[in-house]
């Protein structure tokens, strides 16, 4: 059980004061721990009982009324106590040690995500990136590539803690080894559905979405594995990148489809994981995000954060925007650029 500051201080404490730690003990612990509670218990059982009228007492009393069972009685009280004791710290270590290890692993888990990210020519960069808890199943990065192109991929694995986070830094490690040699997104998303689908447990899988923008011309490249979609802002309108395959890890032989986009002068990409969905209030969270993102009266990135309702929030959030200068004198405009392009699609 973690601490909950979503609720007041009095019903917290009515929330901890009823709620039965030693469920999270080890089985053996947990039985130890409740027959730590009889021993002590019983001492006061036995007191009680010792004050009824004597033709009563053979009745309640386990024990007869005698020294030694007032002897007894001190006893079973202190064995109890110490049992307890024993038990409690020996948890206490136990959840320090782990504590200790999940500190360290978020450490090493902020050390693979981008720390600041530096504005690309002619685009600026903003990212939100919030574990649930200690560790994050959330992975994102953005990767320089040859011939004036970035590499943007966000991968939201299944489950939560530590081996969501396991899974999040080898999805990490296998796009920075892959995007090094082969930067098609089609490339990266059949390698590591592979990877993933012959070395993950079965139980384990990842959506993700991997963009490469061509900078000059704004021309977006993506993959969507069975991802949220997201979200091209311009000129007044709104385009959803759509899933283009299944989630990573499910089938070895899963089929992955290309697609492009247009990424328009003053226009804005917005990439997220499903953690700023569902910790938005209300039945149309899409519809409240989509009205958020087009808002152009504030900060895109603030008023996409306030949209974070802490009561509802139950799972990592990483949100990636990428907002286009309205003017850079580098390449065709991003008209020009549709009109020479075109719609590509492109199948595995």
């Amino acid at each position: 059980m973690k601490l909950d500051n979503s609720v007041g201080s009095f019903r917290r404490a009515l929330r901890y004061a009823f709620y039965d730690w030693a469920c999270e003990m080890p089985r053996s612990k947990r039985i130890l721990m409740y027959v730590a509670f009889v021993l002590q218990g019983y001492p006061f059982y036995f007191a009680v009982m010792w004050g009824l009228p004597t033709s009563l007492s053979p009745y309640f009393l386990i024990l007869p009324r005698r020294p030694v069972s007032l002897a007894l009685m001190i006893l079973f009280y202190f064995v109890g106590r110490w049992l307890q004791n024993g038990l409690l710290t020996s948890e206490f270590i136990r959840k320090t040690q782990l504590e200790a290890d999940q500190i360290a692993a978020r450490q090493i888990q902020q050390t693979l995500q981008p720390g600041k990210l530096d504005d690309l020519p002619g685009y600026e960069l903003q990212a939100l990136y919030k574990p649930f808890r200690e560790v994050s199943g959330d992975y994102f990065d953005v990767i320089e590539l040859p011939a004036k192109r970035t590499l943007f991929a966000l991968a939201d694995v299944s489950g939560k803690g530590i081996p969501a986070a396991l899974l999040a830094a080898n999805i990490q490690a296998l796009v920075r080894s892959i995007a090094s040699t082969e930067s098609n997104p089609l490339a990266l998303a059949k390698q590591i559905n592979k990877h993933l689908s012959r070395y993950s447990p079965s139980d384990r899988f990842a959506t993700a979405v991997f963009l490469v923008l061509s900078r000059d011309s704004g021309e977006l490249t993506y993959v969507n594995a069975g991802h949220n979609a997201p979200i091209v802002s311009s000129s007044g309108s709104m385009t959803f990148l759509e899933s283009t395959g299944m989630p990573l890890g499910l089938y070895v032989d899963a089929e992955y489809e290309t697609r492009t986009a247009v990424l328009g002068r003053g226009g804005t990409l917005l990439i997220f994981s499903d953690g700023l969905t569902d910790s938005i209030q209300g039945e149309h969270s899409e519809n409240r995000l989509g009205d958020a993102f087009a808002d152009s009266t504030g900060s895109t990135m603030a008023n996409l954060k306030s949209l974070i309702d802490p009561k509802y929030n139950e799972d990592d959030v990483t949100i990636l925007l990428v907002k286009r200068m309205s003017s850079f004198p580098t390449g065709p405009s991003a008209s020009e650029f549709q009109a020479q392009k075109g719609s590509t699609f492109a199948s595995c």
